[in-house]
């Protein structure tokens, strides 16, 4: 037959042009998948600081310097364990494989 097995038109083994085809889409679905991942874990820890900093903009100091440090250490000791996780989840995010 003329131009490749079976007089399929673009030459060469039907089932090696779907294999290589198949191997082509995981390639590109794991690359999406890879994306997805980096822009979750992006997203993450953006929102772990902007939570955060908006958090922190509300907090009313007053006194003196001692007194509006103990008050920033209080208002962390709230937030901080949930940053954490946020950053944690992030984190995960990137180390999947």
């Amino acid at each position: 037959m003329e131009g490749g097995g079976f007089g399929f038109p673009f030459g060469g083994d039907p089932e090696d042009l779907l294999r290589g085809l198949r191997e082509f889409a995981e390639q590109q679905a794991e690359s999406v998948h890879e994306a997805q991942r980096e822009q979750f874990a992006t997203l993450t820890l953006n929102t772990a600081v902007e939570l955060t900093a908006a958090a922190l903009s509300q907090v009313q100091l007053s006194g003196s310097a001692d007194e509006q440090a103990l008050a920033m250490r209080d208002a962390m000791r709230v937030l901080f364990p949930e940053a954490v996780a946020l950053v944690s989840a992030a984190r995960q995010g990137f180390m999947r494989e």
